[in-house]
């Protein structure tokens, strides 16, 4: 809740900028709805505003910035992230959105599985089929992997149904897994696929060239790897799956894998494991390139 410091901080604000009063933006903050976000920008312009006129500075600033401090605190995380970039590491943007077999509550779908969140920027086009159709045939490799897949790309659902026939036909495979519908933008926005300012309506696939991205999401909800290709170049699905192994076997068994690593062989011992405690882990023996590089046969 906002102490009477920060709400004649929002008061001041309020009335430069004929905003809310600051009852309306504490129960904004603590209700965690998205008009907060303007809110927020509003105060900002006029902490800037109080920069301009040194009396006011003086008389109120402690009290603007009280405010500022609070509401941020108190926004919901994936609006405090709206702009921001995210990273290996994050919590997956959760979101609700429309598919092909329903709604689909992300965080929820993934239960205790690990998932792949990919992307692709307009159907009817013809890197886009190729793509769909052999994920299509690799599912079967991601389920032995306990993982969930789903597409997603800006036309409706009803445009992904109807595409769905022209996939199988071309490609061989029917589409076995949830395609979202995405027509507002809002999950390619959340997870950084589009701009941000980018507006809703008719669309080609050149306006949403940097939306054929994969995400990878462990059971945590936690981004494990991203990747982003331009438009003319179709992904390499089998590398996402090599990708995927080596991150199981990592969250697993705490090894690195080198470079071209291929399920079966050799890994790497990371250096945060001393030799004594290495030993001991691995009482088959390892090998000591260099003292930061130790390699092992794959743990089972």
């Amino acid at each position: 809740m906002l102490d009477e410091s920060a709400k004649r901080g929002l008061r001041r604000v309020c009335r430069l900028s004929h905003q809310l009063n600051a009852d309306d933006a504490a129960r904004f903050a603590n209700s965690r709805t998205y008009r907060v976000n303007s809110l927020v920008c509003a105060l900002s312009w006029c902490v800037s505003y109080t920069d301009s006129r040194r009396q006011v500075q003086r008389r109120h600033s402690n009290a603007v910035a009280t405010a500022v401090s609070v509401l941020t605190a108190t926004l919901p995380v994936t609006v405090r992230r709206s702009n921001m970039a995210i990273r290996i590491g994050d919590e997956a943007p959760d979101f609700t959105a429309e598919s092909t077999e329903g709604t689909l509550h992300f965080h929820e779908w993934i239960g205790d599985k690990w998932a792949i969140l990919f992307s692709h920027p307009k159907d009817f086009t013809p890197v886009c089929t190729t793509e769909l159709g052999y994920m299509a045939g690799l599912k079967p490799e991601f389920d032995k992997r306990n993982t969930r897949i789903v597409g997603l790309s800006i036309d409706p659902v009803s445009d992904h149904r109807a595409w769905i026939g022209d996939i199988k036909e071309t490609q061989g495979h029917a589409v076995n897994y949830p395609m979202i519908g995405d027509e507002n933008l809002v999950v390619a926005k959340l997870y950084d696929m589009i701009h941000p300012n980018a507006g809703g309506g008719p669309r080609t696939a050149v306006d949403n060239a940097t939306v054929r991205s994969v995400f990878i999401v462990g059971p945590d909800k936690k981004v494990k790897a991203m990747l982003i290709y331009p438009m003319s170049a179709g992904r390499n699905f089998d590398e996402v799956l090599r990708l995927l192994d080596s991150l199981q076997l990592n969250a697993k068994h705490a090894v690195a894998t080198p470079v071209n690593w291929r399920p079966g062989e050799d890994v790497i011992i990371p250096t945060s494991v001393s030799d004594e405690e290495a030993r001991k882990k691995y009482p088959q023996g390892f090998k000591t390139l260099k003292p930061y590089l130790r390699t092992v046969e794959q743990p089972k």
